[in-house]
């Protein structure tokens, strides 16, 4: 068993927070690395070192895996935690930290090699015989070996890159003709993102629930899971809504997923925190989907229902201990959700937006968690991930963290730019989100945007009005007279009340 000293973050914003917070309670140290751009970030400061890595774009930052391995070493850090996203699920940075004696706090290079490609986790799970949908085990290249793969499953199918995510590489395809013309733009999208081309070819389950599994694993071969979490209400593939316990999952369903779920972390040696993916189908068969590496952004409902903190067992994990619990040690307790406050605008297809945090004050009271690294006038960069904050209520039943949830939006300040909070009290309040019948088509069915414009108030245009006043006095030549500004004002007040 090693002891860590010192965790080097190679992560940004909230959960970099998320982890540093964790480490300082177990009397560890921390560094923070940090592009130009998050100079004056909360996690820089936050953090017992800092130092920049390069410039904003990712590419030339938080990607730099040979920099980021400098720093750990020239500042003693024993241990690097990638957070989620970026590194995380970078095999050959795994194994770099590795060559250099530094402890990855996640799964070995071989499991990630193993689990981030679809196919070979699809062919790891298929030897303990979990569920799988009907598809092809290799990749596939030649259009009318698709053709006749497609034909045999039966349309609708889904063309998926092997090494994708995020929904990107994916194309639906509901007949012959469109076959080849989806294929050649999921081959080109795989290969712009992820810089691999291999597709593969599945039955497209329509209107799916997304269930996942959460697992812990120890290098001893300790294996458990800690219940399941929904994550049905997405935009593009992207979750925007997850909860646990699922409304619909039954004991007796929650114990064979989390069966499959052991067993596919059995199947590729895993250690770490990991989470295992399933589409369930309106019967409520569920099948295997994908395994992702690294610690998910919706892990805090798990942590709530579980009492268990994550991040602590994942670095208790990579110290070598063993688990310091077993499976008929769990129980859920209560009912958690979770929100992602993204800067989008759910007006515009949730098209992402930039700005300024004119206004940012988060909720507060019982059962109300708030993972963010965003404070009051901070820039929302254009480089990164749309997320400001994740919001997340518990109660002692479903209802009860509902209702916490709307109280909490409510309470949630923002302006400066459009956010998701909007759009995820409509889904809150939502008569099929609230009957928890729901699939992955929430929005599609569900959602317009003409559904959640506000009625500005008042007071929010007298808010505006001020400002309006405040700039002219302060910017305009000193020739502006009252009726220039009067004028300006009415027209804010206009502009905010259509």
């Amino acid at each position: 068993m090693t002891k860590i000293h010192k965790i080097l973050v190679a992560n940004r914003g909230e959960i970099a927070l998320r982890v540093m917070r964790t480490a300082k309670e177990m009397g560890i140290k921390t560094v923070a690395v940090y592009s130009t751009a998050d100079r004056n970030a909360r996690h820089v400061r936050y953090a017992d070192e800092a130092v920049c890595i390069g410039e904003p774009p990712s590419a030339q930052s938080y990607l730099q895996m040979d920099r980021i391995i400098a720093v750990a070493k020239d500042r003693g850090a024993d241990a690097i935690h990638p957070g989620y996203g970026f590194l995380s699920e970078n095999a050959t940075f795994s194994r770099k930290c590795e060559e250099a004696g530094i402890i990855f706090i996640g799964p070995s290079p071989a499991s990630i090699e193993v689990m981030g490609s679809k196919i070979g986790a699809k062919n790891a799970a298929a030897n303990y015989n979990i569920p799988l949908v009907p598809g092809t085990k290799e990749a596939i290249k030649d259009i009318n070996e698709a053709k006749t793969i497609a034909k045999g499953i039966g349309y609708p199918v889904l063309i998926k890159a092997s090494a994708g995510g995020g929904g990107k590489g994916m194309r639906v395809v509901y007949s012959e003709e469109e076959i080849e013309e989806q294929m050649q733009r999921a081959v080109s999208e795989a290969i712009s993102a992820f810089g691999d081309g291999s597709v593969f070819i599945e039955k497209y389950v329509l209107s799916p629930r997304h269930i996942e599994i959460q697992v812990m694993a120890d290098k001893h071969g300790n294996v458990v899971y800690l219940f399941e979490r929904e994550c049905s209400v997405q935009r593009r593939h992207q979750k925007l809504v997850e909860e646990a316990p699922s409304a619909v999952v039954s004991p007796t369903m929650r114990a064979a997923m989390g069966k499959c779920a052991v067993d596919v972390a059995k199947a590729c040696n895993y250690h770490g925190a990991g989470t295992v993916e399933f589409i369930v189908d309106h019967e409520l068969n569920f099948y295997f989907l994908e395994m992702n590496t690294r610690l998910q952004v919706e892990h805090p409902v798990t942590e709530l229902i579980t009492g268990l903190d994550l991040v602590k067992l994942q670095i208790l994990v990579a110290e070598g201990q063993e688990l310091p619990i077993r499976q008929e040690d769990l129980h859920i307790q209560g009912h958690a959700v979770e929100i992602r406050v993204c800067a989008e605008d759910p007006m515009n297809n949730f098209l992402p937006e930039v700005g300024k945090l004119a206004t940012y004050k988060i909720p507060q009271g019982i059962g109300v968690r708030v993972d963010d690294g965003f404070e009051q006038g901070m820039e929302i960069p254009i480089y990164y991930d749309s997320m400001i904050a994740k919001l997340v209520t518990y109660g002692k039943d479903r209802n009860e963290a509902i209702a916490r949830m709307i109280r909490a939006i409510d309470e949630y300040q923002i302006t400066g730019i459009p956010t998701t909070l909007p759009f995820c009290k409509f889904v809150m309040q939502h008569e099929k989100f609230v009957s928890g019948d729901f699939d992955t088509k929430f929005i599609e069915l569900y959602f317009k945007p003409e559904y959640i414009k506000q009625t500005i108030t008042e007071d929010e245009a007298t808010v505006g009005a001020l400002l309006v006043n405040h700039l002219v006095q302060h910017q305009q030549p000193k020739a502006t007279n009252n009726n220039e500004v009067a004028t300006k004002t009415s027209k804010w007040k206009q502009r905010l009340h259509k």
